[in-house]
């Protein structure tokens, strides 16, 4: 199946068995709660188990010029230290043009080179995680130090245009932003600026690997299952075929666990070495250093109206880093080419090589921070008009994508805008800043767009109908804690009429059917897709055997029923030998036909002490319009958790580099904030009902991300509502607000 044209009616739509949409539970629920759903770090392999542990760079730059591992191979229980000198060769870095990043060579210990703070110089394994640990404090590592760049914005200078993503182009210029701009009556030139976020999971990154001859299996967190298996083959240098992926629960990806990092590599080496199974883990410590961050990102907004409020021109420049040996940079300009109307467009990326660790996707990449300046920019935009922040956005509603001229497939910004307005009490609202006042508190209330890029995949699936009735259905996707065990399987239950209970929904692992696993939030479109066109498949097979034209069938109730009145079980008609059918979807062209967004609406109240400077968040709205539903109990969860990631955002999260080392000084969650219970208070996500059959055959689109996007700029505006102080850079703490009122005064 190829989506070259919209997706006509279809079993989804008709949801005799009314599965689609409905709030039940997680199906692998029970399996989490009882400790029985195995992680990577949990799984067992039958013979005696070795744990590694990685021994980090103390230093962020320069050359390891001696090793003394003697202390830790003699220490008790050690099997092996690897180092640079004893380490097996591996495929060189990259290549940084690969298709996919997340696919390249990884070389762990290939040379003597500290290309970052807290990069593997050593691995000791040894009979136990806690001896392995203990013999690692043993080795000593003398260095040679080099001078790093390590700030963003010290280093602007030395900016280049990076290479844009498959798709999409860094830079987007339409009409003449800069004239449209310099005589524009009412204009804005801001900067935001946003600083490093961690994924801060709740799983650790992990890995278990085996060799059975000369095929590897590892059991790691790994949100993308196929990208993973081509990672190791590049890195150990063999074929992808003698190498196996399993990762059946994630404990959080965010984006973090998009590649595999060194405890992957390392354990497969090492247990090729040893001949025996190794394990290992990242501390919370050092999964800081050892895996993937956000850029900190420096963004200049300039927007540019007539006095009645049209946009004439915008304008959105991003800066962010990568570390000095990748490419990566921070999509964070590219939903402002989609978002509202104006003839003269400007957006640009640009990017620093830094000797930081690597930096990548992270919670909604792009429009996460992207939308935290050019949603503030917007409110600002209105403040010198004197109207209302969502009357300024109906305003510069586009009739069609502003920069790709082909129409939406799509768009409900203005419903969700309006709706939310209605259920917040936006009416409410006064206009000045500051009027508002309860005792001690000054409150204030932000409003917000959301939108994300919509994404389908090619992916494929298999299933198979025994003769109990069971359906079981097999796909190398991933549940990243997001729901896809429970989705998938209404999908299926839905698509056969069968009930839950007799769907068996088998995921993550890299001898199934590939699929492009979770993140970007194309999962459930991909997967279920796939899904979906196996399962027809299945359906068409099952009509034959009853006798009937497809059309002519009905599936409810673990039955097929043809017009003509002859029913049959389905378990009957599977017979002994069962039935099996594949499935496949390919994302065709109506990506290029139609822009494809999901969008929303957030609106916040705050309070802020007129003494201390302190933020309280008192309530928060999302409105959202994301394409048809699956689980309305799982897509709130994901959009209440992006929100509440909207709110870290926005008043917590900020990793901090010390300038002087080239290293996070809060790398433990004790120090890198996150909102807590306390700050969180009544939080509410609502979905407008929609299908767009321009997307998929299921006529979805992707939530996971959507939450995020735009979720802390509605903060921020409310504090500006509250207090009429302005903080651009990200997160807005009491200090900068405290900072900012006596600049005013």
């Amino acid at each position: 199946m190829e989506m070259n044209a919209p997706s006509p009616r279809n079993p989804v739509d008709d949801n005799l068995s009314g599965l689609i949409g409905k709030p039940i539970d997680r199906v692998d629920g029970r399996l989490k709660v009882t400790g029985r759903a195995t992680y990577a770090y949990e799984v067992q392999q039958p013979g005696p188990m070795a744990y590694g542990f990685i021994v980090e760079s103390t230093i962020a730059k320069g050359t390891v010029a001696g090793i003394d591992a003697s202390a830790a191979e003699r220490a008790p229980g050690v099997l092996l230290v690897m180092t640079h000198r004893n380490a097996p060769r591996q495929g060189a870095w990259g290549p940084l043009d690969a298709p996919d990043r997340y696919a390249r060579a990884s070389p762990q210990l290939a040379d003597d080179k500290v290309r970052h703070y807290g990069e593997a110089v050593a691995f000791v394994v040894a009979e136990s995680f806690e001896k392995a640990r203990a013999a690692a404090r043993l080795v000593h590592v003398r260095y040679e130090p080099e001078p790093g760049n390590y700030e963003l914005a010290v280093s602007k200078s030395q900016a280049e245009k990076p290479t844009g993503e498959e798709g999409e182009e860094a830079d987007s210029q339409v009409g003449n932003f800069e004239a449209a701009f310099a005589i524009a009556p009412v204009t804005v030139d801001a900067t935001y600026t946003t600083p490093h976020h961690i994924h801060a999971q709740m799983e650790p990154h992990a890995a278990l690997a085996y060799w059975d001859g000369d095929c590897v299996t590892v059991h790691c967190a790994a949100q993308l299952i196929e990208s993973a298996r081509q990672a190791v083959a590049s890195t150990l240098q063999i074929l992808p075929d003698k190498v196996r992926i399993v990762s059946r629960y994630v404990g959080g990806g965010f984006g973090g666990k998009l590649p595999v990092h060194g405890e992957v590599m390392l354990s497969a080496m090492a247990s090729r070495q040893l001949g025996r199974p190794v394990k290992a883990a990242l501390t919370r410590q050092q999964m800081f250093h050892s895996s993937t961050h956000r850029s900190e990102t420096i963004q200049r907004v300039r927007l540019g109206a007539t006095p009645d409020g049209r946009l004439v021109a915008i304008g959105h420049d991003t800066l962010s880093h990568s570390a000095r040996f990748d490419n990566f940079y921070e999509t964070a300009s590219t939903q402002t080419r989609t978002l509202y109307a104006a003839p003269n467009r400007s957006t640009t990326h640009r990017s620093v090589k830094l000797d930081l660790p690597i930096s990548d996707s992270t919670r909604a990449p792009g429009e996460a921070v992207g939308m935290l300046a050019i949603e503030q920019a917007m409110d600002e935009l209105a403040e010198k008009l004197q109207l209302d922040p969502i009357e300024l956005r109906l305003r510069n509603e586009p009739t069609e994508d502003p920069e790709k001229n082909i129409p939406f497939s799509t768009r409900q910004l203005v419903r969700c805008l309006k709706e939310g307005a209605e259920r917040f009490g936006w009416e409410r609202r006064q206009a000045q800043p500051g009027a508002v006042r309860e005792g001690r508190w000054r409150i204030g209330m932000g409003v917000a767009a959301a939108t994300r890029t919509n994404y389908l995949m090619d992916a494929k699936c298999s299933v198979a109908l025994d003769g109990q009735g069971m359906l079981t259905a097999r796909m190398a996707m991933t549940d990243i804690g997001t729901g896809s065990y429970t989705v998938l399987t209404q999908v299926a239950a839905e698509m056969l009429g069968l009930p839950v209970s007799s769907v068996r929904m088998e995921l993550g692992d890299s001898d199934f059917p590939e699929t492009p696993g979770s993140g970007g939030s194309w999962g459930a479109a991909s997967a279920g897709s796939a899904l979906y066109d196996a399962c027809c498949n299945l359906r068409a097979q099952i009509a034959r055997k009853l006798g009937a034209p497809e059309a002519d069938v009905s599936f409810a109730d673990g039955r097929a029923t043809a017009e003509s009145g002859r029913s049959e079980t389905l378990a009957h008609l599977a017979g002994t030998h069962g039935l099996q059918a594949d499935g496949e979807i390919r994302k065709g062209d109506m990506a290029k036909k139609f822009s494809q967004q999901a969008y929303g609406a957030h609106f916040a109240e705050v309070a802020v002490d007129v003494d201390t400077g302190e933020i309280r968040l008192r309530r928060m709205l999302g409105v959202f319009a994301a394409g048809r539903i699956l689980n309305m109990k799982t897509a709130t969860s994901q959009a209440t958790g992006g929100m509440i990631w909207g709110v870290g955002s926005a008043l917590h999260e900020e990793a901090v580099v010390d300038p002087r080392f080239g290293c996070f000084v809060n790398h433990d969650l004790a120090e890198y904030h996150v909102p807590a219970h306390a700050d969180i208070p009544a939080i509410e996500a609502v979905f407008l009902e929609e299908v767009d059959d321009k997307t998929n055959p299921l006529k979805i689109k992707g939530v996971g991300e959507l939450g995020i996007c735009g979720a802390g700029a509605a903060i921020a505006n409310a504090v500006y509502h509250a207090t009429g102080v302005r903080i651009r850079d990200y997160p807005l703490t009491l200090d900068k607000l405290i900072a900012e009122q006596e600049r005013g005064t």
